[in-house]
């Protein structure tokens, strides 16, 4: 295990010193650890959960929603989801700069894992290899059976709904979910291991738009930093891994990000 100096405190934030001080340890880094959340959307139009104007923020009750005890027990939640789900509709959102500067870093070689806590799909969008990103808390664009795991693209579950199944079923009797991670279900074991393999090999943990407080994906900081990684934070407000940080840079990520990243 690689010694790490100690890190200075960190003091009052200085936007444009911070944003050359992470540039140059993103510029010297050939193996880094990307590990996004939510906040990496929001220029996409997708809120988060927990910011100033997150899902959670603005109406606590939401998040029965994220807790598989609840939809397993409330027939009328999962009315409510499936119905919210169909209701949506309009073009999907796309990929912002954010994204972009992403799939840029794996482009120039250096990429060695993205791990995203998000289930929008928008790394895949954005030109990704499927084989560097690591979905850990699975995709809302597939649902599936919680009995047998059968597994469905979400269009055709939506059509199921739209034709007048309100609360889907399998063949097989078992109740069908978006192929998410909830509150209270396990991740994948796989996912995980692989999360944790790259958090000991790289040289740089990049945390994008996460509070850093959701485990056991926050826990991929600590275990990177203990491996001899560098640390930058990227987050448009204080996450809870603030204190292990090298760097951190606050603005929005679609700005911050691509200017991170330029070779």
């Amino acid at each position: 295990m690689e010694e790490r100096a100690p890190r200075p405190p960190l003091g009052p934030e200085r936007p444009e010193a911070d944003l050359a001080a992470a540039h140059r340890l993103v510029r010297q880094a050939r193996r880094v650890l990307a590990l996004t959340g939510a906040g990496i959307s929001t220029d996409s139009g997708i809120p988060d959960f927990r910011g100033p104007q997150g899902l959670w923020t603005k109406d606590p009750s939401v998040e029965r929603r994220s807790s598989i005890h609840h939809y397993l027990a409330d027939p009328e939640l999962r009315r409510s989801i499936w119905r919210d789900r169909l209701a949506r509709g309009g073009p999907p959102p796309a990929p912002n700069a954010g994204h972009r500067a992403l799939v840029d870093l794996e482009r120039q070689g250096r990429l060695l894992l993205l791990v995203t806590q998000n289930t929008d799909g928008l790394h895949l969008d954005a030109g990704h290899d499927p084989a560097r990103v690591v979905e850990l808390h699975g995709t809302s664009r597939a649902a599936s059976c919680l009995d047998c795991g059968t597994r469905w693209p979400m269009a055709e579950v939506l059509a199921w709904v739209a034709a007048g199944e309100d609360d889907p079923h399998c063949p097989c009797g078992g109740l069908v979910k978006a192929a998410t991670v909830s509150f209270g279900q396990a991740l994948d074991r796989r996912a995980l291991a692989r999360a944790e393999e790259a958090a000991e090999a790289c040289d740089l943990l990049l945390a994008v738009g996460s509070t850093l407080a959701v485990y056991p994906a926050a826990a991929l900081v600590p275990r990177a930093a203990a491996a001899g990684a560098s640390v930058v934070i990227v987050n448009g407000s204080p996450t809870a891994m603030d204190d292990l940080a090298d760097v951190v840079v606050r603005g929005p990520i679609s700005t911050v990000l691509p200017a991170l990243v330029a070779a």
